[in-house]
């Protein structure tokens, strides 16, 4: 990790963002699992700025018809880089959590409608957009990057959130993605209605798996001879073609790339998405983990039921009921390896022969994964920005 010297002026400026609310709030995580390793501060009088901002109403500007000065973008990016490391959320992180707020503003788009993508920033209305399932949790990022939108109003919500997640992603190892500057927001919450926009655009964990009700049958049952979710062929065809597909992602190296990047960073929360832990050791870091343990490691699927996991100092890693996702623990046997776990989603990389070929790849060559992210996810932040 990079060492950070700071002077005067930058320990001002840091002391500003605490009194402000930005660098010492911490929602409430009580109800959560939280990582031993996870510097966590008190949640206390400071969920109200949370919660202030999350169900205010959002700054209201008209659709950018200039794009901010160079040296506003400049600025912002130093502004992102003083709090992107931060105690009081996940792992001591915020690029996490703002490049799953990229992913998922950006993950909307149909290549086939020209609708969905970046540009609008949508998701700051508390509709459509915000309510989708898929986006629980992300509020959170939302609210911290608020100060930063209100101190410079020249730059636009989507272009903010986007540059918030480059910022992210090099501050943490990761590559230097050239940021294009330029998208516009909606100025109202129109846009889902009148364009005919449905849930459904962003991936599900288990699309067309088999179902499980908790508590009801084994969750062995739900398992092929191979160990895999049955169904998970129909999973799979969910996130190539119903998803990357249809935004314009036709390459499986790219899919590959994407999520093997993608998912090195933060950790699921079972009020949020409903499953839980993270998917590597080092959550805050770039690197290929993502992919090695894929490989490497012993998956073991489990549900909200198997209790054995806190008894083993597990319970980060179990989901809330009625999801499945496979960890690397087994019983009787905790306490040997960080908690890391893996949605169905995820390991249908393993699964799908074409899929499998990529993974194989960037775990064996870190190198080529930074390249091939970093292309890839440039091209899922620009989609439909018309650069």
């Amino acid at each position: 990790m990079a060492i950070y010297y700071y002077n005067a002026v930058v320990q001002a400026a840091m002391l500003l963002l605490v009194s402000s609310g930005v660098m010492a709030f911490t929602p409430n995580h009580r109800s959560m699992p939280v990582s031993t390793s996870t510097a966590t501060a008190t949640p206390t009088k400071l969920n109200s700025y949370l919660d202030s901002l999350s169900t205010a109403a959002p700054l209201q500007f008209p659709i950018a018809s200039v794009v901010a000065s160079p040296e506003v973008y400049d600025a912002v990016r130093e502004e992102l880089k003083l709090f992107m490391d931060n105690p009081s959320w996940d792992d001591g992180s915020l690029a996490p959590i703002f490049i799953r707020l990229a992913w998922h503003s950006s993950g909307t788009y149909d290549a086939a409608s020209g609708t969905g993508g970046s540009n609008g920033a949508g998701m700051r209305f508390n509709t459509d957009e915000a309510a989708d399932p898929e986006n629980a949790g992300l509020h959170v990022a939302r609210s911290f990057l608020e100060p930063i939108k209100k101190k410079f109003a020249q730059i636009s919500y989507s272009d903010l959130w986007i540059l918030a997640s480059y910022v992210g992603i090099e501050h943490t190892g990761g590559p230097v993605i050239p940021f294009t500057p330029g998208r516009t927001d909606h100025v109202n919450d129109s846009y889902w209605q009148t364009t005919g926009m449905t849930y459904g655009r962003l991936p599900a964990a288990e699309k067309y798996c088999c179902p499980h009700i908790e508590g009801q049958t084994p969750i062995g049952n739900s398992l092929d001879a191979q160990g895999r979710v049955q169904g998970w062929e129909g999973l799979c065809t969910h996130v190539r073609q119903e998803v990357f597909n249809r935004m314009g992602f036709t390459d499986d190296a790219e899919i590959v790339a994407l999520l093997c990047g993608g998912h090195v960073y933060g950790r699921c929360h079972p009020t949020f998405s409903g499953y839980a832990g993270p998917w590597v050791e080092h959550p805050t870091q770039f690197s290929n983990e993502y992919a090695t343990d894929m490989l490497e490691d012993d998956w073991t699927l489990i549900g909200h039921s198997d209790t054995w996991l806190d008894e083993q100092g597990s319970a980060e890693l179990r989901p809330a009921p009625g999801n499945r996702q496979y960890v690397n623990q087994k019983r009787g046997q905790g306490g040997e390896d960080a908690n890391q776990m893996m949605l169905i989603s995820d390991m249908i990389l393993a699964w799908d022969p074409s899929f499998r070929t990529h993974l194989e790849t960037y775990a064996q060559d870190e190198a080529k994964l930074r390249v091939d992210f970093a292309k890839a996810f440039k091209k899922l932040t620009e989609l439909g920005c018309g650069f």
